[in-house]
Formats: C-alpha cells, structure tokens, sequence
C-alpha cells in the first residue's frame, strides 16, 4: 500500500459527502436490499423496529468495510481510472481517516447489531467483516485471479446474516440466497474487467483477463453463467420461491444466459470494433439481475401470508 498523503489534492476540504462515499453506498444498497430480503423472506416475523435497527446495523458495517477497503486500496485507486475520483486518490479524505472510520463504525455495528437482534448475527457480521477488509482486500484481491470467486462470498453474506437476524439460525434457504449471490459476482466483474483491463494491468491487480487473457475470461463467463441459471431457477422450487419468482428467474436467466453466449461467441477484433458493446450491455443487465431476482423473492415472502406466494 502506497502512501498518497502528499498529494497536491490533498489539500481539498473533506465534506461530508466525502465521507459517506467511502462506505461505497451502491454496494451498500445492495447489501441492506439483500439483508432486508433475507429477513423479511424468513418464517419467523420480527418486530419492525428491531427489524430497521438490525438492518441499519448491517449497513454501517458495510460501509465501514468499504471504508477499509479504500484505506488499503488507496494505492491502486489512484492508477486505475474507473477509481481515481474515489475519496481517498482524490485527495479529499487521508487514509487514516479512512481507517479510523472504518475500525470504529465496524466496532460500533458488530457491538449493536448483537444488542439489537442476537449474538450469531453479530458474529456472521463481524466474519462478513474480516472477510472483506482482511481476507479479499488484503490478502486475495492482489495474489490470485480466483480473487472475485473467493472474494464475492463477502457480498452474498448479507441475506443469511439477515435470515439470522429473524431465526437465530441457518437454514438452507438461507444459503440459497447466498448462492445466487456468490454465482452471480464473478461473471458481473468479469464483464466489466473485459472492457477495463487496462485498469487492472495498471494497476497490477491479477484479474482473469489479465492473468488468464480474454478469450479464457469469456469462457468463464458463460460457464459460471450456466451454473447460476440452473441454481437460480431451481430456487424458484424452494420455499423462498413461487410461481412469481420463477417467471422472473426464467426471463432473466434466458437473457443472461443469451447474454453470456454472445461474449463467448466474440473475439477480440469485433469487440474493439463496436467498443466491447455485447459485454456492456451484460454488465448492466447484470446490475438489474441481482435486484429483480430477491425483488421477485421479498415478493413472494410479502404474498406468502396471504395465501398469494409459494406454490
């Protein structure tokens, strides 16, 4: 990790928007809808201001995992372009505010969301923690190009930590969640690595594309997209599914999959010739993926009462 505090665009205020953006909020949105999701999705009900407090938790300490990972990132933040506009390279927040930050709200959420909902929840937390900041951002993300495979289990916590916080326990279908989830992040960030590989050669950080080439990073893609359609529409089967959650896994998943086979289908030549158009336009079909599918999920658990959901 570089030090970059004396940068001349350190000398900008800090504002508080600059502060809020090291918590990274649209992986924060993600993290609390999938949270939300998993609790609300559970056979056990919770109170709703339990419910609000756990959730509210959860997302301070996602934004406190993300604070780390800018403080540790720092270096590379600054050379790639997709994160040069970032707080901490942009000279707006110094890294050990970044720290601080993040060690104290990540304390301070671990702490509260025990005293809100229960210890096994707090726990899974602070584990979802340590596995982002320490595991993924310190020790994978620049050692291996299976970093967003192994990493990506760090953003699929969030609904079983919400399960937990209904239950007190796993269950499977926890885990299910989970796994659409974990499947769902190596093709997304793949995607967006086909057509940003110059970041990551900057920046040195050993993405498939880089380590492995295009070609291969596109059989990947559609390899792990075949295993998370099959899982996705199985779960529609489950007792988190229902009739309207497979309608959306079956459309979505006919569009990834179509989706994954045009980049498998593509070379080089013809991607540089249209500006990677096939593999941007998946890359933000796969934004919307993760949010219809545990849309269609809360959906069902909403309906579910009425006799409306499941099957």
């Amino acid at each position: 990790m570089t030090d970059i505090t004396n940068t001349p665009a350190a000398e900008h205020e800090a504002q508080l928007g600059d502060y809020f953006a090291l918590f990274k909020p649209r992986v924060m949105q993600l993290v609390v809808f999938t949270a939300l999701v998993g609790m609300l999705a559970a056979p056990v009900s919770v109170h709703p201001v339990v419910g609000f407090a756990a959730i509210l938790f959860v997302a301070i300490g996602a934004g406190a995992s993300g604070a780390l990972n800018m403080w540790w990132d720092a270096d590379i933040d600054q050379i790639m372009r997709r994160t040069q506009s970032r707080p901490i390279p942009a000279g707006k927040v110094q890294p050990g505010e970044a720290l601080a930050l993040g060690v104290a709200l990540s304390g301070m959420s671990v702490m509260m969301l025990g005293l809100a909902a229960n210890l096994l929840a707090a726990a899974m937390l602070l584990f979802t923690i340590l596995f982002y900041a320490v595991f993924y951002t310190m020790w994978l993300k620049r050692r291996t190009p299976q970093n967003i495979v192994i990493g990506g289990a760090a953003g699929a916590f969030p609904p079983v930590i919400g399960w937990i916080i209904a239950t007190g326990s796993f269950s499977i279908e926890a885990w299910l969640m989970f796994a659409l989830i974990f499947m769902w992040t190596p093709p997304h960030f793949w995607a967006l690595a086909l057509f940003m590989r110059s970041d990551y050669d900057d920046a040195d950080v050993p993405m498939l594309t880089v380590t492995h080439g295009r070609p291969a990073t596109r059989r990947h893609i559609l390899a792990y997209t075949i295993v998370l359609a099959v899982l996705a529409v199985g779960t529609g089967f489950t007792a988190i599914g229902g009739w309207i959650y497979l309608s959306f896994a079956i459309v979505l998943n006919a569009m990834f999959l179509l989706g994954a086979y045009r980049i498998w289908q593509r070379d080089e030549d013809a991607s540089e010739a249209d500006n990677y158009k096939v593999e941007r336009k998946f890359f933000r079909l796969s934004l919307f993926y993760l949010f219809l599918h545990f849309g269609a999920i809360l959906v069902e658990a909403t309906l579910r009462p009425w006799g409306l959901g499941g099957w």
